[in-house]
């Protein structure tokens, strides 16, 4: 029964839902007669805010490109495909993949919601070698993987509350840094973690769409796919010059490849024995650059890899500056702020754990970065929150603000379902050599969505923060 009505959702969004450039689009006009009509401001000043916020993802939309191709490349070396032929004897049903990709895409996600792109990589591997597996379904369980992020150890909202001298200490908002035992450590966010981790992937096999339906990988492949192509090595051998050259055999030394290979290995051993388990975007791409390298060899055969990788990434580099535009409105011209002081100014002690999930939700659309929407929103749902709780001891106080600001968090994770922002780390990967679009998938997601909504709903109100 759920399954069927995941099937008709899903074609509701095939079609209503435009391209994922289209959508953004669309948003972007939503908010900004938002802008005009709730905060007063002019067509000019929006125009202004949206032209300011423009170029605002740039560092963030190149390092998801860099996550994108050097998580992919590693993925195309042979050592990592013969793993994933080991790992295929012990998955071998369409149910087993789906179950398997979404429960450690969970896992994956706890640790940096960057190796979502090895979910991605794995899930398609898999698909070419397991018959049956319906693909866009298949696409909609690694996005859904996902939400774990904002409950594990990159998760940039309890970070900066950990921070000393964060922007809310310096405005006198918070008086002293929150400690992660109150955010991820608490007894909400380990309920929560069990939720996406088993809960997730169960439900996602009551949602497998039917048996006549499948669309499998190599059935959707086009004739130039990677199906008949040559491998990275037969490429990188086929570039070099028929007679003996300088100029190959550097293009094929794995000195030279082990000596920048050896000099990133010691960074990354000196950056977690200083730092801690510190899994930033920079690292992440660092330590995903230092492995293609080691597991590629040689030069030319990274070059191949990279260019095998980066050949589907258009989405990334012009999609983001629009969503940058959108976060710009929001931003310059006051209409977060705006939205998030009308919600909470209707907030009791009874239901501010749901206002502020719900403001964590509506905001993404908007700001489709954690940190970026907790500054905006942040202060003024803890400012809400310390007024309701004027009088209460101060651990209570922080308790409150905490759960407040996971609430936030859980609800900006879990509207990606309905927005294609962060598909475009997936997409380019597995939509590789098929014509697969946002629509295609994200109609599998409707049902997972509202289910988790309401449980979530329920949690981040009535499961204790300690």
């Amino acid at each position: 029964m759920i399954g069927k009505v995941g099937e008709k959702v899903t074609v509701l969004f095939r079609k209503y839902m435009p391209d994922a450039f289209v959508f953004a689009i669309l948003l972007t006009l939503i908010v900004a007669l938002g802008a005009i009509f709730v905060v007063d401001a002019s067509p000019i000043e929006v125009i202004i805010a949206w032209y300011d916020g423009f170029f605002d993802l740039l560092a963030f939309g190149m390092q998801i490109v860099l996550i994108i191709i050097t998580g992919f490349s590693i993925a195309l070396s042979p050592t990592i495909n013969k793993g994933i032929d080991y790992l295929t004897r012990f998955i071998k049903t369409p149910r087993q993949v789906y179950f398997f990709v979404v429960m450690i895409g969970m896992l994956f996600s706890l640790v940096s919601f960057g190796w979502l792109v090895i979910t991605a990589v794995l899930a398609r591997e898999l698909a070419m070698r397991v018959r049956g597996v319906h693909y866009p379904f298949l696409i909609a369980c690694v996005y859904l993987s996902m939400n774990s992020w904002v409950m594990g150890l990159s998760s940039s909202i309890p970070l900066l509350l950990n921070t000393e001298h964060n922007f809310l200490i310096e405005a006198t908002i918070l008086q002293a840094v929150l400690p992660t035992s109150y955010t991820l450590g608490s007894l909400l966010n380990i309920v929560m973690i069990f939720l996406m981790v088993i809960g997730t992937p169960i439900l996602m096999i009551l949602l497998i769409p039917k048996q006549g339906s499948v669309k499998e990988l190599t059935v959707l492949l086009s004739g130039d796919s990677e199906n008949t192509e040559q491998s990275i090595q037969e490429e990188a051998a086929s570039i070099a010059l028929p007679q003996r050259s300088v100029s190959d055999r550097l293009n094929n030394s794995i000195v030279l490849q082990a000596i920048i290979v050896l000099m990133g290995a010691t960074y990354i051993v000196y950056h977690f024995s200083t730092n801690g388990l510190d899994l930033n975007f920079n690292i992440m791409i660092f330590l995903f650059l230092i492995l293609g390298l080691a597991l590629h060899k040689t030069p030319i055969r990274y070059v191949v890899a990279m260019k095998r990788a980066s050949s589907n990434i258009s989405g990334v580099l012009f999609q983001y500056p629009f969503y940058a535009g959108i976060m710009g409105v929001m931003l310059y011209t006051g209409l977060g702020k705006q939205l998030a002081a009308l919600l909470a100014s209707v907030a009791t002690m009874d239901s501010y754990p749901f206002f502020a999930y719900l403001t964590g939700g509506i905001v993404n659309f908007a700001i489709p970065s954690a940190g970026g929407e907790f500054a905006v929103v942040g202060p003024g749902i803890i400012e809400a929150v310390k007024e309701i709780g004027a009088g209460l001891p101060e651990h209570e106080i922080n308790g409150m603000i905490s759960r407040a600001s996971m609430a936030i968090a859980y609800g900006e994770s879990l509207s990606n379902m309905l927005q294609p922002f962060y598909l475009l780390l997936v997409i380019p990967i597995m939509a590789k050599g098929v014509q697969i679009q946002a629509r295609d998938v994200m109609g599998y997601l409707m049902i997972p969505f509202l289910l988790l909504f309401l449980i979530q709903s329920l949690l981040v109100v009535f499961v204790p923060i300690v």
